[in-house]
């Protein structure tokens, strides 16, 4: 068994697209991420949620057996569960667009830091959590700077357009719906702006912020009690909200599709509907209705394998970065595993330093306030020059690999023992 270079526990554990289909992708989803970071913040001393419409993946630093049955406890099974490097490894790849289902995307890199940021909001980003989340953020742009893994790269968004197109053969004079207007509803709103369409409606739970987005497109706001009048009218629906629940019904669809039959034909127009939320937002049995031509996330799985190749090289590139970066990654983190180390010998010089002064001052009397501020500033300086060194030198330790070592010598400085060094054992 080849030893791991980490010092800190490291651990993720979840399933993406690789493995699951989008409706594996559902019940596998946590709808109160905060409940479950409330629930995770009692076993690890920090934890992250990353939940997207591919992928659902808890970062935590602590042992990967502990995340293992915390996941099972959730009934939650068939998970990947990564630890120490390889979860550095699988972290880069994650925000370097290497692991994403359209290769090369920049959402990941925002959701990464939204998630930080409930991690943040919720008590559960430990210092070593958020260096693993920031520093893979920085290597993903840093990725994207120094290669083209993003360039003419579609997103989600833009690839549920490609599959409309394809699907229709070519959008010109189309009335498109677009349900939601957050990050994906953007891209997808972009993405049909530069077609030539008669009309894009938007539709949002907050009807200001559909105006906002349709006015940013020269579309049309919609509300979402308008729902079955504009999709009566569309020839696409998009739909991509944060709904916890389906926002289209089976059985408002079916009376909208009564609606567009034609007069002697006896069947409806054909209405495209691609469902790229999570969890979904069409209601399950809508693609059994007459005239329905439903399409999920796992759809889009062949448009990314028609721009792959272009981007196939980018991402070796990638990979090739990501291993020369994580090396520092481990560095770092090992670095900062020393932290707990250095605080018992800080901690230490601190009580000398304060009872020493305290004798001080009490020699000289009772003394001006600069006497005391004198004090106070010399016997900072001595103890900082007097462990400037020793501090490096447990970090340098610590970076290594070789925290035994380091806490062997601030067991010698603090307490007197023995000095004791790996190879000596």
């Amino acid at each position: 068994m080849t030893h791991d270079p980490l010092l800190a526990p490291v651990a993720i554990a979840g399933i993406t697209h690789h493995t699951a289909a989008v409706d594996e992708l559902e019940r596998f989803r946590f709808p109160d991420e905060e409940a479950f970071l409330a629930k995770a913040r009692d076993r690890f001393r920090g934890v992250t949620l990353l939940q997207t419409c591919n992928r659902v993946e808890v970062l935590v630093h602590g042992e990967a057996a502990h995340l293992a049955s915390l996941l099972q406890e959730e009934g939650r099974e068939a998970f990947s569960l990564d630890t120490g490097t390889d979860a550095l490894r699988h972290l880069l790849e994650l925000a370097c667009g290497v692991d994403s289902m359209i290769v090369g995307e920049d959402q990941i890199l925002g959701q990464l830091k939204k998630s930080l940021t409930i991690a943040q909001e919720c008590g559960t980003a430990s210092p070593i959590l958020e260096l693993c989340v920031n520093k893979a953020i920085h290597v993903g742009v840093e990725v994207r700077r120094r290669t083209q893994i993003n360039r003419g790269a579609v997103s989600i968004g833009s690839a549920a357009v490609t599959l409309a197109e394809e699907e229709l053969g070519t959008l010109r004079g189309k009335h498109i719906l677009v349900i939601g207007s957050g990050e994906i509803g953007m891209l997808v709103a972009q993405a049909l702006a530069a077609k030539d369409l008669t009309a894009i409606y938007v539709a949002n739970r907050t009807y200001e912020r559909a105006e906002i987005l349709a006015h940013k497109i020269d579309g049309k706001a919609v509300r979402m009690n308008d729902l079955p009048r504009y999709l009566a009218l569309s020839d696409v629906v998009i739909s991509c909200t944060s709904a916890p629940h389906p926002v289209i019904r089976t059985d408002e669809l079916a009376q909208v599709m009564k609606a567009r039959c034609w007069p002697l034909d006896g069947h409806p127009r054909p209405l495209i509907v691609i469902d790229i939320a999570q969890p979904r937002d069409v209601e399950e049995g809508a693609e059994r209705i007459d005239g329905v031509r439903l399409f999920t996330i796992d759809s889009l799985r062949r448009i990314n394998e028609m721009t792959m190749s272009t981007r196939r090289s980018e991402a070796e590139k990638a990979r090739d970065y990501i291993e020369q970066e994580l090396g520092q990654f481990i560095r770092l983190l090992n670095g900062k595993a020393a932290d707990d180390t250095l605080a018992i010998l800080h901690t230490w010089a601190e009580s000398i330093r304060i009872r020493e002064r305290d004798r001080a001052l009490a020699r000289l009397g009772a003394g001006d306030p600069r006497t005391k501020e004198v004090v106070e500033d010399l016997t900072r300086v001595l103890v900082n020059k007097i462990l400037a060194d020793v501090t490096v030198s447990v970090r340098m330790c610590a970076e290594e690999g070789d925290l035994k070592s380091a806490e062997s010598l601030v067991s010698a400085i603090t307490r007197g023992d023995k000095l004791c060094f790996p190879n000596e054992e």
